[in-house]
């Protein structure tokens, strides 16, 4: 592992592989009474947060919190940075402090990497979202998702086929997991209206289709994105209505999935328009499951960024019997 995450770009094969694998052991913390671990205790974790959030704020929180390290939540709205403070001046706050890894949410595409690459701070930086750019941890809990379903533990995504909708145009999360399913094995379409994608993406490493019902029967997950109205200052479409009768996913478009397919969903839905309450109240919706690991892929992430090459659960003896007397 490098010594920050930026992007999903970043990560071979072998990185992204070793992230999954510890995130596995990772999520078996959650079936501990006590969940918690003492990798990260004495260590100081910053969520630097200037756009709203609610999953990944909490999930590194949780995430954090369950390594035994000190987090310290720091929103724009309320701080200095209302008043004019520069994210400069922001990281040398944080440098004196006494940051050890630093989670990072900027409407800026590039804030994360102006961030570790300047001298400003020491810290580890994990980027959790940059502009419409990149959201690599998102990828990663995504694709651990996708592993647990489709291929099993300690595998990659070779061969199997993803379709991800909706307004890839806005969205980091179809960025990054781009890059990363790619890096694992994974055949990538992209199914959005003309003017939902970004100019350049026939230089993605996917495939691209306007026409979601012509490629529903061979995909063995369908990550549906939510139309981000907050980014668009142009009609991008004729009408809600429209949309979701072209790239909406409804019940009759999920009967035509194979059986063993999921649908998966970054958060928060738009219910009504991208998908339908009966598509993601349906067991075949890992919305909610993909929250959940997102917790266990993050602790991976954080651990491995500042763990070092130590087990990240102890398997001695010793460990072992106090395991067994708290139960």
């Amino acid at each position: 592992m490098k010594r920050h995450l930026i992007s999903a770009a970043d990560l071979t094969r072998d990185d992204a592989l070793l992230i999954l694998d510890t995130a596995e052991e990772m999520a078996r913390v959650a079936d501990r009474p006590i969940k918690k671990l003492p990798t990260l205790r004495g260590r100081t974790v910053v969520n630097l947060f200037f756009e709203d959030s609610t999953r990944t704020r909490i999930s590194f929180e949780a995430a954090a919190k369950r390594l035994s390290a000190d987090v310290i939540n720091f929103s724009a709205k309320g701080s200095s940075v209302s008043k004019g403070e520069s994210l400069k001046d922001t990281a040398l706050t944080l440098e004196a402090m006494g940051a050890d890894a630093v989670v990072i949410r900027h409407h800026s595409s590039g804030a994360p990497h102006r961030l570790a690459t300047s001298e400003w701070i020491n810290a580890s930086v994990v980027n959790a979202g940059d502009g419409t750019h990149e959201h690599p941890t998102q990828a990663l809990l995504d694709a651990f998702t996708m592993r647990r379903h489709l291929s099993g533990v300690g595998r990659d995504l070779d061969g199997r086929r993803v379709t991800v909708v909706g307004d890839i145009l806005h969205s980091r999360v179809a960025r990054s997991n781009v890059l990363l399913l790619t890096t694992l094995g994974a055949r990538v379409t992209l199914v959005a209206p003309p003017t939902l994608l970004p100019i350049g993406v026939e230089q993605w490493p996917c495939e691209v289709s306007y026409d979601l019902d012509a490629v529903l029967a061979k995909s063995d997950a369908v990550m549906m994105l939510r139309v981000q109205r907050e980014r668009m200052n142009a009609a991008y479409f004729p009408t809600e209505r429209e949309y979701a009768r072209r790239y909406g996913l409804d019940g009759q478009r999920m009967a035509v999935l194979p059986e063993h397919a999921i649908v998966m969903h970054p958060g928060p839905m738009n219910r009504g328009m991208e998908i339908t309450a009966e598509v993601a109240d349906s067991p075949r919706c890992t919305a909610v499951e993909q929250v959940a690991n997102g917790v266990s892929t993050r602790m991976a992430v954080l651990y491995l960024l500042l763990g070092g090459s130590e087990p990240a659960i102890s398997t001695d003896r010793s460990d072992s019997a106090r395991t067994e007397e708290s139960k």
